[in-house]
């Protein structure tokens, strides 16, 4: 199985932060997790608020725990409200069950790890760190 790199999640980091101040979004806070739901890598922005490394982690640890992007677990939040919860009480509260917790799968599919964007509107950092795995050459699933 392919392993998303320390030196690739920097350059994912790298170039969800362009995408993001070409939108002109608000200051980014990005972590990448390996598929174990450790970190790789994680940057906050200037001006950006100094609580978003919890917000940033839980939408990607989430995702690589449950193998669901962060738009279907919002998804299964609000059709199954009870099942989040106990989901959340599963990992201790460290699941964001939002949009910008992103899976990242390798060319056949497979969970290699996740990102969390975190900063502006969940819309917009999805933005954010498709682009990021795009321009680092990785397929993500929102």
């Amino acid at each position: 199985m392919a392993e998303i790199s320390a030196s690739k999640a920097r350059s994912i980091i790298r170039k969800a932060m362009a995408k993001g101040e070409e939108l002109g979004l608000k200051p980014l806070s990005i972590v990448v997790l390996d598929a174990g739901g450790h970190v790789k890598a994680f940057e906050r922005a200037d001006g950006a608020a100094p609580g978003r490394f919890g917000i940033a982690q839980g939408k990607a640890y989430g995702a690589v725990m449950l193998g669901l992007a962060g738009t279907a677990q919002m998804a299964r939040a609000e059709q199954q409200g009870y099942f989040m919860a106990a989901v959340n009480g599963v990992y201790g509260g460290q699941v964001v069950p939002v949009p910008g917790g992103i899976l990242v799968r390798d060319k056949r599919g497979a969970v290699i790890g996740a990102i969390g964007v975190t900063g502006d509107t969940s819309d917009n950092d999805v933005v954010a760190g498709m682009a990021g795995l795009e321009g680092a050459g990785l397929i993500g699933e929102a």
